[in-house]
């Protein structure tokens, strides 16, 4: 899948991302790169965060566009997904011209924005230092209409003066981690495999 390309203009994000879309990213990344040391085949895919879990769903297509709204249907139709990242094999501008990459593009509910970053890879190997790409659509965006409905999936905005209704950065911070184990777990039972 090497045809769509994100906006490689910018080296860094203008604004912090959040830890939850961070290791969302990262763990499909990771999964991507294990597949393709293993000489398989990088299916796009997305990766759904629900509350400590990483839910992972193929988007085999004909074409590139194909796996794209396959991957926009899927993640628009995730209800209590906190984020997502959709990974595929594409390419992208650099300053030494096209190179390969896994690109991993994820966003948040109700934000206008996501984000691309990938590992670029050539015939030695994956190098799996994420590399920022640019914005990119944000297949979650429709789901701030939902949030002004039912309240704020952040985590850490105060959606009521209750404290027993506000969940802690260290919440936030744990449910970080276990993601990061399970795309771990993951890794490692795909090497087993």
């Amino acid at each position: 899948m090497a045809e769509r390309m994100v906006d490689p203009e910018a080296n860094a994000p203008e604004e912090d991302i959040d830890d939850v879309l961070k290791t969302v990213i990262r763990a499909v990344l990771d999964e991507a790169a294990t597949k393709m040391e293993a000489g398989e085949e990088v299916i796009p895919f997305t990766g759904l965060a629900v509350k400590e879990n990483l839910f992972i769903e193929t988007h085999p297509g004909d074409d590139v566009e194909e796996c794209f709204l396959a991957a926009r249907r899927e993640v628009e139709g995730a209800r209590g997904a906190t984020a997502y990242a959709f990974c595929y094999d594409g390419y992208i501008e650099t300053e030494d011209g096209m190179r390969d990459a896994l690109i991993a593009e994820g966003g948040l509910p109700g934000e206008e924005q996501a984000y691309a970053f990938g590992y670029l890879y050539d015939a030695n190997g994956v190098n799996r230092e994420v590399t920022y790409i640019g914005p990119a659509p944000n297949f979650m965006e429709n789901l701030k209409l939902e949030l002004d409905m039912e309240g704020s999936l952040d985590p850490l905005m105060d959606v009521s003066s209750d404290s027993d209704n506000q969940v802690a950065e260290e919440q936030v911070e744990a449910l970080a981690e276990k993601l990061e184990k399970a795309a771990q777990a993951e890794e490692e039972k795909a090497q087993k495999a």
